[in-house]
């Protein structure tokens, strides 16, 4: 098999990576994908460890030969060696399923496959599972073992949260598929039935095996875990009147009790059996194989019974991977209509008997002994029926599938344009913009924000590319909006109204304070008209004083934007240059107080807007002259440019999800808010020092727009100007809401004015769809070009 190797580290809980890791993109290509498979794995000794290693050589050996990583589920107590895997997950704890999480993210690997089943993962129902699939970057497959149609809250909650994060999901059952959508809501599009895998064996006539006399001698035999609900109790009571009719019947039965059931009770289960095989007169018809097969000796044992059994209790089963072995086999079945039985057996491939009923399971065995032209058409049929299933046939489609995970990561990028102004101008009013869209249709239940309208109109003095009569008509909408919000008796700004017009607060956030203070700064200095320019910085002076009670770091970071411009246009202005100074001493004793030796940044939390808080020290130190505050911003940006760089080398901002989260990055929902902060910052650390790579930062953050992001959507339509809400597991959210379409026109207008500054240094940046037909979504611009 085609495996990666390596090894696994866990950081210390503040501890995360200082940069040093490879964070330069995989070359755009269209190779066969690089797959993660997690669950439990060989040597462990249990059908899903079987079924893991089965799936990856599949998939190696398929159409594609897709490189596999595996990542064997373990625990604190197992002492088992798993030399064929890239690494060990203990999968009990929060700590290891995350620390996984995060090294699989570093790998660079388009698809991650995890095998589930209630109780492989740590937790109640294995609910650590939860805390692998959150922080997992790349598209999602899942592989249910087991579908249950009446689940506990708790495991209904574990598998619902896995179908809303997962781009794919693998049953091997269509009832398996039809309990999903009907009892779990998972959406009918992504999940696919693909029939346990089993081996390819040539179809051998049967050799009835005789007994010291010469009397034939039918061997029936069942596999697997003994336990509870597999119906054994059954079987061993339908022996006394098969071996009426066949003295030198054999019941082969094969398997280990159940760890979990040894560990409660030891082998009372299996002596309890043997008991009632002796109380009925047929302990010397029972053989008992105790011990686990490897699959070449399983096979030869099924290859040398007659009959299988498979007389299940519990109906609800949707797979058995040595009922797919029988009949790949061409062996005769009596089996119970669990799921997975029903299906493959239904059509003739098989017998099938009421659970619990061991006269059913005589009679079946007994008629098929009887009549050996109907036994040796059963087992044609099953032989058949297992040709659609075999290694080959499995991992044909089990690569199809990874290839549709993954196939919206590799198609070609847009070039470089204008997006059209049409939706913004459709979510404006009289009163200003609102804030929300139900998909593309503006949603007039959440009225309007601050937020929102000073976004508005800055954009309204930056978007050179929208008509210059529509920017002067929403100029004046947009700031009448800003200048209603100030609330003079409180000396701050409200930020939400109502549709109605009625302002829902009396007083705003900080942060959405800070915004407008600059908004009003970037009025008072880059607004078309002499007046507009008054305007704002007679608002600006207005509110200021209000703003001195506030010091959380976001707020100044947002006013510090405001008060450089406004220093760009009046330099002697000593209100922007005492916020600017207060801005950088209280970062800089943030930074002081926060920082650890791989987390060098202001907050032990990463929230929205992360490049802003360095960009704030980048403009304090160029405005006031302060060297090392221009060194700690560039040093800040680049360590948060550099977590927010997938492997592939895409853009991955911090996803809302890790809010509030101490030292913890969480890869969704990414929102284009951050695509913009990351433009707008690197464009002001290419200002100030040339650098190339943050043209770089820049670039690959405005692909993130168009696909070159972790699930390859599409969020911005530049004909309609539209911009979806942002990259969620499951690919697009499809609103389009105004702080979205705000940060298309944003980035768009700094990557513009980057490439102007690009250009007038003499220097290059190729970009999106500028030759050979555009690049793919995976790789995306590469940073260690500076062409």
């Amino acid at each position: 098999m085609n495996f990666h190797t390596m090894t696994l580290v866990d950081h210390d809980a503040d501890a995360d990576t200082d940069g040093t890791l490879a964070r330069l993109p995989v070359a755009r290509t269209q190779a066969a994908p690089r797959v993660a498979m997690i669950g439990t794995y060989l040597p462990r000794r249990c059908g899903i460890a079987t079924f893991t290693a089965d799936t990856a050589r599949s998939l190696s050996a398929g159409p594609r030969h897709l490189s596999v990583d595996i990542y064997a589920l373990t625990h604190a107590a197992d002492r088992t060696e798993y030399p064929d895997a890239a690494a060990t997950i203990d999968g009990s704890t929060v700590a290891g399923v995350r620390c996984a999480a995060e090294v699989i993210n570093r790998s660079g690997v388009e698809a991650v496959w995890i095998q589930h089943e209630f109780g492989i993962f740590g937790g109640q129902d294995g609910e650590r599972v939860i805390d692998l699939a959150q922080a997992l970057a790349a598209p999602l497959i899942v592989t249910f073992h087991t579908v249950l149609k009446q689940p506990s809250p708790n495991q209904r909650r574990i598998v619902e949260y896995l179908l809303q994060r997962a781009s794919r999901v693998m049953v091997m059952s269509r009832s398996g598929r039809e309990v999903l959508i009907s009892t779990y809501g998972a959406r009918p599009a992504i999940v696919r039935v693909i029939p346990h895998g089993a081996p390819d064996r040539p179809f051998v006539s049967n050799d009835r095996a005789t007994d010291d006399r010469g009397e034939r001698r039918p061997v029936l035999m069942t596999f697997g875990l003994l336990g509870p609900g597999k119906g054994l109790e059954t079987a061993i009571a339908a022996l006394p009147a098969i071996r009426a009719d066949y003295p030198g019947l054999l019941y082969r039965i094969v398997g280990i009790t159940h760890p979990d059931l040894v560990a409660r009770e030891g082998e009372a289960y299996r002596e309890k059996l043997m008991a009632l095989a002796e109380q009925l007169g047929v302990a010397g018809n029972v053989e008992w194989v105790n011990g686990f097969l490897e699959t070449e000796e399983l096979l030869d044992q099924l290859a040398g019974c007659d009959i299988y059994l498979t007389p299940y209790l519990n109906l609800q089963q949707s797979t058995s991977g040595t009922l797919s072995y029988a009949v790949a086999l061409g062996r005769a079945i009596v089996s119970t209509p669990y799921e997975h039985a029903r299906e493959v057996l239904g059509d003739g491939a098989g017998v099938l008997i009421d659970p619990g009923d061991s006269d059913a399971i005589a009679t079946a065995v007994r008629d098929l002994l009887d009549d050996p032209v109907r036994f040796e058409q059963i087992r044609q049929r099953a032989y058949a029926k297992g040709r659609e299933t075999i290694w080959p046939a499995f991992g044909r489609a089990a690569t199809a599938l990874v290839e549709e995970a993954v196939s919206p990561l590799r198609a070609p990028l847009p070039a470089m344009a204008p997006p059209s102004g049409d939706a913004l101008f459709h979510m404006s009013d009289g009163v200003g913009l609102l804030q929300h869209g139900i998909g593309v249709v503006p949603d007039r239940r959440h009225g309007y924000c601050l937020d929102d309208n000073v976004r508005a109109l800055i954009a309204m003095h930056d978007g050179l590319h929208l008509p210059a009569g529509d920017r002067r008509r929403w100029t004046s909408v947009y700031a009448s909006f800003v200048q209603h919000a100030w609330n003079p008796e409180r000396q701050t700004f409200r930020n939400f109204m109502s549709f109605d017009r009625r302002w829902c607060e009396e007083e705003g956030s900080h942060d959405s304070f800070g915004r407008a203070l600059w908004g009003l700064g970037v009025t008072a200095h880059r607004a078309s008209g002499e007046d507009m320019r008054a305007w704002g910085l007679h608002w600006f002076d207005e509110a200021l004083p209000g703003f001195e009670r506030i010091d959380s770091p976001r707020s100044l970071a947002l006013a510090a934007q405001g008060a450089a411009s406004v220093l760009r246009g009046h330099p002697l202005h000593q209100g922007a240059r005492d916020l600017l100074e207060r801005t950088g001493q209280q970062l800089l004793l943030l930074l002081e107080i926060s920082r650890r030796p791989r987390w060098p940044w202001f907050e032990v939390v990463l929230g929205y807007d992360n490049p802003r808080l360095p960009q704030a020290l980048l403009l304090a130190g160029e405005a006031l002259q302060q060297p090392d505050w221009i060194a700690a911003g560039l040093d800040t940006l680049r360590w948060i440019c550099e977590r927010q760089t997938s492997a592939a080398g895409l853009f991955r901002p911090v996803g809302s999800e890790s809010f509030g989260l101490a030292h913890t990055q969480l890869p969704f929902d990414q929102q284009p808010l951050e695509a913009q902060a990351a433009i707008e910052a690197a464009l002001t650390a290419h200002a100030l020092t040339g650098d190339a790579y943050w043209a770089r930062v820049a670039e690959r953050s405005w692909q993130w727009f168009f696909g070159a992001n972790d699930r390859g959507v599409a969020l911005a339509d530049l004909t309609s100007g539209r911009c979806r809400d942002g990259v969620t597991p499951r690919g697009a959210n499809l609103n389009c809401g105004a702080e979205s379409i705000l940060a298309l026109h944003a980035s768009f207008s700094a990557m513009r004015r980057l490439r102007e500054a690009r250009l007038k240094a003499g220097g290059q940046l190729r970009h999106a769809g500028e030759e050979h037909g555009g690049p793919t979504r995976y790789g995306a611009a590469n940073p260690t070009d500076d062409t």
